[in-house]
């Protein structure tokens, strides 16, 4: 019984800490996540800010040749 006891604990004890090590790594992805879509906003911002306010038609273009 005492044997068997103990192989119960030590299950627990690894189950425990992969449990932690699978927090962290949640806990790591979710910050990583977190800054690639503040990085998303950012860049949103940049190519909206780097767009010429109206949009051009080819129409209004002058052909090279004239």
């Amino acid at each position: 019984m005492e044997s068997r006891l103990e192989k119960i604990e030590s299950k627990l004890g690894l189950a425990e800490d992969m449990l932690e090590e699978l927090n962290k790594t949640i806990y790591l992805q979710q910050r990583r996540i977190d800054q690639l879509q503040q990085e998303i906003v950012t860049l949103r911002q940049q190519v909206q800010q780097s767009m010429p306010p109206e949009q051009r038609s080819l129409l209004d273009e002058i052909p090279p040749h004239y």
